[in-house]
C-alpha cells in the first residue's frame, strides 16, 4: 500500500517494502538458478565446457619427454671433448648406485636388454618362460632366437599384472624361468611370484621397462629377479630416445649378457670366466648404447625422483578425488609398493555400474575439456607370428583366451601425466568427472 508524502511523491509503507524486496530477491534466485542449470548443463547439450585451462600451458604441461639445459650442456661438453665412451661406465655407475644392483650393464634399448638376458639364462632349446601376452613384442619374440618357448600368462584385471594363479594353472616340467612387467609402472607382487618361483625351481626375471623409480618394500623394481630389465625409450619414465640396461644377481648371469653384443667386455673379466674365450665377438651381434643416450640418461636420472614426486603428487590429487564416484577405481597399489607411472595416469572404470560405454563417455568428456584417451595392449598371443611353425623352433602355447587381458583393455582410459604445479587444471577436470557422473542418466 502506497502513502503520499508531503511533497506529494509516492512512499512504501513498511509492509510494501518487504514485498517489493522479497520480489527482487526472488527475481535474483530465479536468475541464479537459470545459471546454474546452464552451468550445469552438459558441454556435450549445449552447455559450457568445464575445462577453460589454456591449451598450450596444458601441453607444457603434459609434454613428454622434457628436456633441458642439463642435457644439452653434457652432449655440447662430449661434442666439444671429442671423447665419448667414457660416458657409459659412468651411467653403469651411477644406475648401480641408484638401484643397489651388483650388476648393471648399459645396453642399446629394451628389447636387446631382453635379448642379452635371454642368452644369459643358458637354458636348453624347448625350455619354457612364462611371461604375460599384455606386453611388448621383444619380451616374447626374442626368446625364439634361442629356442626358448614362451608360455603366454594372462594378468590380474585389477592391476594389469602378472596373474600367479593364472602361471599356477601353467607350469609344466618344461617351465624354466618365469617373467613379471611391471605394467604402466605398477610393481608386481614380486615377493609372492618369488616364492612360488624358488619353490619350483624357476629363475624369476623382471621386466622393468616401465618402472624407473618403483619400489617394493624399499627394493628396487628390477633387483627382485636373478636377472631384470629396463627401456631408457623416448616415452619411457626416464627417456633417453633410446637406451636400455640389464640388471643381475650373478656375475655368472653378467658376464654372459654383457658377452652376448658387447664384443669389448670379455677382456675385462677375471681370468676364470668362460666367456673370456670369446672376447671380440659378441656372439654376431653389437648392442652398445649410443653414448649421446647415455649421455641423457645420466642427466635424467638425476632429476629422476624429483620428477616422480610431482607426477605422483598430481595423480593423487587427482585420483583422490576422481574414486570416489562410482565405478572409477586405481590399479590396485599395495601399501608397501611405490609404484611409477609411465605413459598415463591409467583408471580403471566399470561401465555396468557407470551406465555408459567407453565411447559414449570419452565423447562426454571430450566436449568438457578433458584429454582422455585409450590405448588397448596389443595381446601378444593373438598375433600371427605366434602361431606360425616356420618362425619357431619349438612353438609357443597360445591359450584360448585371456580374459584379465581382454578386460583391463575394454574397461580403462587414461589421463595425462601432470609434469608441473596445475591445480587449477586438476580441480577443472575433477568438476568435469563429477558433471558428467552426475548426468550420465542422460547420456545413456
Amino acid at each position: 500500500m502506497e502513502t503520499i508524502s508531503g511533497n506529494g511523491k509516492a512512499e512504501l509503507t513498511r509492509r510494501g517494502f518487504i514485498k517489493a524486496g522479497g520480489a527482487v530477491v526472488a527475481g535474483l534466485a530465479a536468475g541464479r538458478s537459470f545459471a546454474q542449470d546452464k552451468a550445469e548443463t552438459l558441454a556435450a547439450k549445449g552447455g559450457p565446457k568445464t575445462v577453460t585451462f589454456p591449451a598450450a600451458q596444458l601441453s607444457a604441461l603434459t609434454r613428454w619427454p622434457r628436456y633441458g639445459d642439463a642435457e644439452k650442456k653434457r652432449l655440447h661438453e662430449l661434442i666439444d671433448s671429442n671423447q665419448f665412451y667414457q660416458e657409459l661406465p659412468l651411467l653403469e655407475k651411477e644406475w648401480k648406485e641408484y638401484t643397489q644392483s651388483p650388476f648393471v650393464k648399459a645396453h642399446m634399448n629394451g628389447s636387446s636388454a631382453l635379448t642379452s638376458m635371454y642368452f644369459a639364462l643358458d637354458l636348453p632349446p624347448g625350455s619354457e618362460i612364462m611371461v604375460p601376452s599384455y606386453t611388448f613384442f621383444s619380451a616374447c619374440l626374442a626368446m625364439r632366437f634361442f629356442g626358448l618357448v614362451p608360455v603366454f600368462v594372462d594378468v590380474d584385471p585389477k592391476t594389469a599384472c602378472f596373474d600367479l594363479e593364472d602361471a599356477k594353472r601353467k607350469l609344466t616340467p618344461q617351465t624354466k624361468a618365469v617373467e613379471a612387467m611391471h605394467a604402466w609402472g605398477l610393481p608386481c607382487e614380486m615377493d609372492l611370484i618369488g616364492d612360488w618361483a624358488s619353490q619350483k625351481g624357476l629363475v624369476l626375471l623382471e621386466d622393468a621397462a616401465h618402472a624407473h623409480g618403483a619400489s617394493m618394500q624399499g627394493r628396487k623394481m628390477g633387483t627382485w629377479g636373478a636377472m631384470g630389465i629396463y627401456s631408457f625409450q623416448a616415452s619411457k619414465v626416464m627417456p633417453a630416445v633410446e637406451g636400455g640396461m640389464g640388471m643381475y644377481q650373478t656375475r655368472e648371469y653378467y658376464e654372459r649378457a654383457a658377452a652376448f653384443g658387447h664384443y669389448e667386455d670379455p677382456p675385462k673379466f677375471p681370468s676364470d670366466s668362460p666367456v673370456r674365450a670369446y672376447e671380440g665377438t659378441g656372439f654376431g651381434q653389437k648392442y652398445r648404447m649410443h653414448p649421446f643416450a647415455a649421455a641423457v640418461a645420466r642427466q635424467q636420472l638425476k632429476a629422476l625422483d624429483q620428477t616422480g614426486a610431482i607426477v605422483e603428487k598430481n595423480v593423487r590429487a587427482m585420483n583422490d578425488r576422481l574414486t570416489q564416484l562410482p565405478g572409477i577405481a586405481e590399479p590396485r597399489c599395495r601399501s608397501d609398493q611405490k609404484r611409477a607411472y609411465y605413459h598415463a595416469n591409467m583408471l580403471l572404470i566399470d561401465f555396468g555400474k557407470l551406465g555408459l560405454s567407453r565411447g559414449a563417455l570419452l565423447k562426454a568428456l571430450a566436449a568438457e575439456g578433458v584429454r582422455a584417451s585409450v590405448w588397448d595392449y596389443p595381446e601378444q598371443h593373438k598375433l600371427k607370428i605366434y602361431s606360425e611353425a616356420r618362425w619357431w623352433h619349438h612353438p609357443p602355447r597360445i591359450p584360448v583366451s585371456m580374459p584379465g587381458n581382454a578386460h583391463v583393455n575394454a574397461n580403462h582410459i587414461f589421463l595425462p601425466l601432470v609434469y608441473g604445479e596445475a591445480p587449477d587444471l586438476i580441480e577443472q577436470y575433477a568438476k568435469a568427472f563429477e558433471k558428467v557422473w552426475a548426468h550420465r542418466a542422460e547420456l545413456a
